[in-house]
């Protein structure tokens, strides 16, 4: 699980408009790395499970996740965006985005990278340390150091 997130997978200065876009080009950041091996059958499973209930949580946080046919592993984009992205959430935009891919076959270990990573969020510290981030490998070592379960 320790590979979950890498710096290629960090989006420091995401500029979608929107939840679509957004997930996207996070998606993209998978793609380019061979972990999604069809970027539409994934967005499209993506959308299907943010239509069942949207994934953004209060405190400028979004998590669009799903199991896909279109995943080769277990794994984490992230996306900081200055403007916000709404996911859904009732108090506003999301400013921090993880996107998070299981293959359809797969156990639940997104599941549990999904409850360790909202446990974490509910910490300011945590946060405002992503926020704060200076590069993406200051995301991965946290993420790592703070979430990623063994």
């Amino acid at each position: 699980m320790s590979d979950l997130i890498t710096v290629s997978l960090v989006d420091l200065d995401l500029a979608a408009q929107d939840k679509d876009a957004a997930t996207r080009r996070l998606a993209e950041l998978m793609s380019a790395e061979g972990r999604v091996t069809d970027l539409e059958t994934f967005l499209t499973d993506v959308r299907a499970r943010e239509a069942q209930m949207p994934t953004g949580l209060e405190g400028g946080i979004g998590i669009p996740h799903a199991r896909s046919t279109g995943v080769t592993q277990p794994t984490v984009a992230f996306g900081r965006s200055a403007t916000g992205v709404d996911y859904g959430a009732s108090d506003g935009p999301a400013h921090l985005v993880f996107l998070i891919a299981a293959p359809a076959g797969g156990g639940d270990e997104h599941l549990k990278v999904l409850a360790a990573l909202a446990r974490r969020l509910v910490h300011a510290s945590f946060k405002e340390a992503l926020l704060q981030a200076s590069d993406a490998e200051a995301v991965v070592d946290l993420f790592q150091r703070e979430v990623v379960v063994s």
